[in-house]
């Protein structure tokens, strides 16, 4: 219906807003899971709920009128059967709703075991898992079960227990029906209508409180959903500055930062440092020093607890959004393709593009080659399925150069390729013109040719300089060249 893809547009929309850390918060499972399932129960009960609880509101006040027309007395005895039926309802609501936001999680669960197998299948195999992950599968599944069993115990005993409130009920009124005949108030033919009348307005009654209900349990469903339709992310996107000219000169002034899922351990600490503006500059230092930290700071994906990172003077963060990532492009350390053809994949985000451009660009790349040696050539689409990695890497990095960006950020982007690749884009780099180009690597080759090197070890800068002045120094820079050529 309309309502399902209103509300699922709504709920992507926001997604993909949402900042980084919110992604390593909530799993993939969890997230497929409220944008099918729950948005489709959220939607389906809101139309029809409205609809039945009309009509049997408007017949349930006529009965009433009609009951008070036959016995006043005996309508007001019967509108306690309002509040206890409501008194019911809410004891059942409260478990019956926690009941559905567990299966709705445990469902989520399940479809994240599917997800995390299927994408890791090769990492599956190779260990011969096959057995233990199918058994993690059947558990998920089997706790899924056993909730929905609890589910409908209770649906049984809810409606036993109204069941019998329904009987209490008509035994007082035949009891106070035939003490209203002996006293001459009522008629016998008027208490036969009146019983009719209830058992109708019972129904009814009954109708309106499991609407309510039902209502009160699609909360689990739709609570996740609006958690995520309400939800802020906490780095906003809303920049508005886009210079007709920019000259890519990079500084981190003072940065200290903290993952928001790890807030009391520092990546960096008071990192500063300047990427001038067509210079080549690396990064380099061990695992876990920041490197990719900063990375992520510059391409703003996250904002730092204290400091700046400034581009060409201005605080990352005020550029609009789309023209900050067109300036400052990433290639990271594991290519990502997207459904659709290689052409699709290089000119990812952007429109009006020539065949020239893209031809360009993969040649830039060192792509063009293996590009045009494909049956389909630029047409070959899923994903790149058949494309090794370093050949998908060359895709990545000819989708950055396609946008002529001021600042380009290879990290570990020549991890994965072969030699001969390797070289083409060390004359990449060399060849960057006016361009300022941050290198992550740990293949020492393009780290000595780099005009700047900064040494990076605990979330902080230890060293800065040339090749030749750091190798001078025979520090953490010298030990790291030394361990590399020992390899």
């Amino acid at each position: 219906s309309r309502m399902i893809i209103r509300i699922r547009n709504l709920l992507f929309s926001s997604l993909v807003r949402q900042d980084l850390a919110f992604f390593q918060e909530v799993k993939t499972g969890a997230l497929t899971s409220r944008l099918s399932k729950d948005t489709v129960m959220m939607s389906r009960s809101v139309p029809l709920n409205t609809n039945i609880f009309l009509r049997t509101l408007i017949k349930t006040v006529g009965l009433y009128g009609f009951m008070i027309g036959l016995s006043w007395r005996l309508t007001l005895l019967m509108l306690i059967e309002i509040p206890l039926m409501m008194a019911v309802q809410k004891v059942y609501n409260v478990r019956h709703q926690a009941l559905l936001k567990a299966i709705q999680d445990s469902m989520a669960h399940s479809g994240d075991v599917v997800h995390e197998v299927i994408s890791s299948v090769q990492t599956v195999r190779s260990f011969a898992t096959e057995e233990e992950e199918s058994q993690r599968y059947e558990a998920s599944l089997e706790d899924t079960c056993q909730l929905k069993n609890q589910r409908d115990l209770e649906r049984i005993v809810y409606g036993f227990a109204v069941r019998v409130l329904h009987l209490s009920l008509k035994l007082i009124l035949l009891f106070c029906g035939y003490q209203q005949i002996h006293n001459g108030l009522m008629t016998k033919g008027n208490l036969i209508s009146f019983i009719l009348y209830q058992a109708n307005v019972g129904w009814y009654v009954q109708n309106l409180i499991y609407i309510y209900g039902d209502a009160l349990s699609n909360v689990g469903a739709a609570e996740k959903v609006f958690e995520y339709l309400d939800r802020e992310p906490s780095v906003r996107t809303e920049g508005m500055l886009s210079k007709e000219s920019l000259r890519g000169h990079v500084s981190f002034q003072n940065v200290s930062f903290c993952y928001p899922s790890r807030p009391k351990i520092r990546v960096l600490k008071n990192v500063s440092f300047e990427l001038p503006p067509g210079k080549v500059t690396a990064l380099v230092g061990p695992n876990g020093s920041g490197k990719s930290s900063c990375v992520a700071l510059l391409e703003h994906f996250y904002e730092p607890q204290s400091g700046e990172v400034l581009l060409d003077g201005v605080p990352v963060g005020k550029y609009e959004h789309k023209y900050l990532h067109r300036q400052v492009a990433l290639v990271g350390q594991e290519p990502v393709l997207f459904s659709g053809s290689i052409r699709d994949n290089i000119t990812y985000g952007l429109q009006g593009y020539s065949e020239e451009d893209v031809s360009r660009a993969a040649e830039e790349a060192d792509a063009l080659g293996f590009i045009l040696e494909l049956e389909g050539g630029f047409d070959v689409g899923e994903k790149g399925g058949q494309l090794s990695i370093g050949q998908k890497q060359r895709l990545a990095i000819a989708r950055a150069l396609i946008r002529d960006p001021k600042v380009l950020v290879l990290d570990e982007a020549t991890s994965a390729l072969d030699p001969e690749s390797d070289a083409a884009i060390q004359r990449l780099v060399q060849k960057h013109g006016d361009r300022t180009v941050l290198v992550i690597a740990h293949r020492m080759q393009t780290v000595e040719n780099a005009d700047k090197t900064i040494v990076l070890e605990g979330g902080e800068v230890v060293e800065e300089g040339t090749h030749p002045e750091l190798m001078g120094q025979e520090g953490l820079y010298y030990k790291l060249v030394e361990r590399t050529q020992a390899e």
